[in-house]
């Protein structure tokens, strides 16, 4: 919080996009912003705040947990494999457009995947 303002840690940024992972096209999501391949749940290390865009990294970050959450379905771990940085992003299982491979979320609780 600076000066009473509080700054927006949130930017709406649902564009698709081709996942540099697996090379499958990924659809925008429509009511907030997809940051993960639903496909191969990977990552790019992208944003500081989430839909911002301003990270300078751009590499590659790999789902290494899920955890079940009570009010927010699963939360994904992804690390960064440049900078090793761990973000957690909620997954999109329940989608209409592509939803996240709910097998591999599974697995990831389970350290599977």
């Amino acid at each position: 919080m600076t000066d009473g303002i509080e700054t927006k840690r949130f930017t709406k940024n649902d564009g698709g996009f081709v996942c540099q992972h697996c090379g499958r096209e990924v659809m925008p999501l429509g009511y907030s912003s997809r940051n993960h391949c639903p496909f191969c749940l990977w990552s790019l290390h992208l944003d500081v705040n989430p839909g911002d865009r301003a990270s300078e990294c751009g590499g590659q970050m790999q789902p290494i947990k899920a955890e079940p959450d009570p009010k927010k379905g699963y939360i994904l771990t992804h690390r960064c494999t440049v900078c090793g940085a761990l973000r957690r992003n909620r997954t999109a299982h329940e989608a209409v457009v592509q939803p996240d491979d709910i097998r591999k979320i599974i697995a990831l609780t389970v350290g599977r995947y």
